[in-house]
C-alpha cells in the first residue's frame, strides 16, 4: 500500500492565469492529460458507509483501478491509503490489487454488486516541482463531475489545485502553497472529488456537521492532546464551510461558529502546555472570523427565535417595519460572515495554522508538564475553582457580572468536553448535566441582552416597548439562576 499525501486547494477561474505565471510553475515543463474516472459502489452504498472509494480511471488507452481509504483530511492536507494498478474495465480483482487482506476480501465480496455512481471528467495540467528538499507534483484540474439522480443528469464544475508529496517532508506542501498563494487566492478544501460526487448523486447537500467527541490517550503529552482537539475543530469548520457559503440553512453557520469557538477555547484550555507565542498569535488571528460568525448568529436568533414572540405586541405597521429591518440586518450580517469565511485572510489562516499545528513539538511547550491525565486534573480543578469563585461573588442581576459567570461556565464546559474521555461517563454525568442547565439559562439571558443591543439601532416605533418586555424576561430568568447555579456548585467532580 502507498500513502497519498496531498494538499487540496480551491481556486477561482479568474485567478488561474496569475497562478500559471508564478515563477515556480512557469520555469518548469508541464504535461496535460484528460482523465475520465468512474466511481463505483453497491446499490446500498456500502463503500460510502465504509469511507472507501473505488474507481476506474481512463488515461489514454490504459484503464487504472484505484482503491482509496478515508485516512485523514485536515486543513486541506489529506493522507490516504491508496492502491492502483492497470486493469481491464469491469474486472475488479481486489485480491491482486490490495495488500491489506481484510480489506481485499471485503471488497472482493462486493465486486459483483458494484455499479457506476458518478464520473469525473477533467483535464489535468501537472508539473513536478522541487521545493524545500521535497519533490511535489502540482496538478491543476479543470472539468466536471457528472451524476445521474432521480431528477435526471446533473453536473458540478470542478476546478482545483492539488499538491501531492512525492518525496520529502509534508511541511514543504504548506511552504509551496504559501508561495503560490502570493499570486492567487488558494483556499484549502477538505471534500475530495469522491465526496462531492456522492453529494451530487444524492441530489442534496450534506447536512451540517456537529462536533465529534475526541478520545485522548491518558499517557500522551498535553500538547499532543491539543493537536488532536484542534485538528477535530478544523475538520468541523471545514466540513460546514461550503454550507455557510452556498446554502440558506443557518445551521451550517451555527456549526461553523461552534467549531471556531471550540478551537479558540482549546487554545485557552491547553495554553499552559503550549508555546506562548503560538497561543498569542492564534488566539488573536481567529478573532475577526469569530466575531463575524457570532454577529450573524445573534441576528438569526433575534429574527427567528425571539422576534416572533414580540411581534404580536406591536401594531401591524410597526411590526412590518421591524420584521423588514430584522431581515435586512440579518441578511447583511450573514453576507459579512460569508465574506469573512471566504476571504483570503481566512484561507491563509487555515493553511498557516494547520502548518503550525503539525510543526508543534513537545519540547517547544511553555513549561515541562506531566502526561495528560494528571495535567488534566490540575487544569480542570483550576477551571472549576474559577467558576465557583465567580458564582459566589457575582451580582446575578448585573449583566456584566452575570456574563462573566457565563464565560467561566463555558470555560469549564469546553475543558470538560475536550478531556472527558479520561474518565468514565458516569463520573461526569451530574456535573455535565448541571453545566448544561446553567449554560442554557445563561444563554437564554444572553440572547435577550443581545436582542436589546440590536433593538437599540432598530426603527424606534415600538422598539422601546420591546426593550421593556425583554428586560422583564431577564428578571424572570434571573429568579431561577440561584437554584440552577447551586446545583452546579454541588455537583461532584472526579478530579478531587
Amino acid at each position: 500500500m502507498a500513502f497519498e499525501t496531498e494538499l487540496k486547494l480551491a481556486i477561482a477561474a479568474q485567478d488561474v492565469p496569475a497562478l500559471l505565471a508564478h515563477p515556480l510553475l512557469a520555469a518548469e515543463p508541464s504535461q496535460r492529460q484528460r482523465l475520465v474516472s468512474t466511481y463505483f459502489d453497491t446499490p446500498k452504498r456500502t463503500l460510502l458507509a465504509r469511507r472507501v472509494a473505488v474507481r476506474e480511471r481512463r488515461v489514454g488507452r490504459q484503464t487504472l483501478l484505484t482503491v482509496k481509504t478515508a485516512g485523514s483530511v485536515i486543513g486541506g492536507l489529506a493522507r490516504r491509503g491508496e492502491w492502483e494498478a492497470q486493469t481491464t474495465p469491469g474486472a475488479f480483482d481486489f485480491v491482486a490489487l490490495v495488500d491489506d487482506t481484510t480489506l481485499a476480501d471485503e471488497l472482493q465480496a462486493l465486486a459483483g454488486m458494484l455499479v457506476p455512481v458518478f464520473t469525473t471528467d477533467f483535464t489535468r495540467r501537472q508539473w513536478l516541482v522541487t521545493h524545500r528538499k521535497a519533490q511535489i507534483e502540482v496538478a491543476l484540474d479543470r472539468g466536471h463531475i457528472h451524476a445521474t439522480t432521480r431528477d435526471g443528469p446533473r453536473s458540478l464544475p470542478l476546478l482545483e489545485l492539488e499538491l501531492e508529496l512525492k518525496q520529502g517532508p509534508p511541511d514543504a506542501l504548506f511552504s509551496l502553497a504559501r508561495q503560490l498563494g502570493h499570486h492567487a487566492h488558494l483556499r484549502p478544501v477538505a471534500a475530495s472529488k469522491s465526496d462531492r460526487g456522492y453529494v451530487l448523486h444524492q441530489g442534496r447537500r450534506a447536512k451540517a456537521v456537529k462536533a465529534e467527541a475526541v478520545t485522548l490517550p491518558p499517557l500522551e503529552h498535553p500538547m499532543d492532546a491539543f493537536r488532536r482537539v484542534a485538528l477535530a475543530c478544523l475538520a468541523q469548520l471545514q466540513a460546514n464551510e461550503a454550507g455557510v457559503l452556498h446554502s440558506d440553512d443557518i445551521e451550517y453557520l451555527h456549526q461553523a461558529r461552534v467549531a471556531l469557538r471550540r478551537l479558540r477555547a482549546a487554545l485557552r484550555v491547553f495554553a499552559p502546555a503550549l508555546p506562548h507565542k503560538f497561543v498569542a498569535r492564534w488566539g488573536a488571528a481567529w478573532k475577526a472570523l469569530a466575531l463575524s460568525l457570532g454577529d450573524a448568529r445573534d441576528h438569526d436568533v433575534f429574527r427567528t427565535s425571539l422576534l416572533p414572540g414580540l411581534i404580536p405586541l406591536l401594531g401591524p405597521r410597526d411590526a412590518a417595519r421591524l420584521q423588514t429591518w430584522a431581515r435586512v440586518q440579518g441578511d447583511a450580517a450573514r453576507d459579512a460572515a460569508r465574506h469573512r469565511l471566504a476571504s483570503r485572510d481566512t484561507s491563509e489562516h487555515l493553511l498557516a495554522f494547520t502548518r503550525a499545528l503539525l510543526r508543534l513539538k513537545v519540547d517547544d511547550g511553555a513549561a515541562s508538564v506531566a502526561s495528560l491525565e494528571p495535567w488534566a486534573r490540575k487544569r480542570l480543578r483550576q477551571r472549576h475553582r474559577g467558576l465557583l469563585r465567580h458564582i459566589r461573588t457575582a451580582d446575578l442581576f448585573d449583566a456584566v457580572e452575570r456574563h462573566q459567570v457565563r464565560i467561566e461556565a463555558k470555560k469549564l464546559r469546553y475543558a470538560l468536553d475536550f478531556l472527558a474521555s479520561l474518565w468514565p461517563p458516569e463520573r461526569l454525568s451530574e456535573l455535565t448535566e448541571a453545566l448544561v442547565q446553567a449554560q442554557d439559562l445563561l444563554g437564554q439571558m444572553n440572547d435577550r441582552v443581545s436582542a436589546q443591543r440590536l433593538l437599540a439601532s432598530a426603527p424606534k416605533a415600538g422598539s422601546d416597548r420591546l426593550q421593556m418586555v425583554l428586560g422583564a424576561q431577564l428578571v424572570e430568568f434571573a429568579a431561577h439562576l440561584p437554584s440552577v447555579l447551586k446545583a452546579l456548585t454541588q455537583a461532584p467532580v472526579p478530579w478531587k
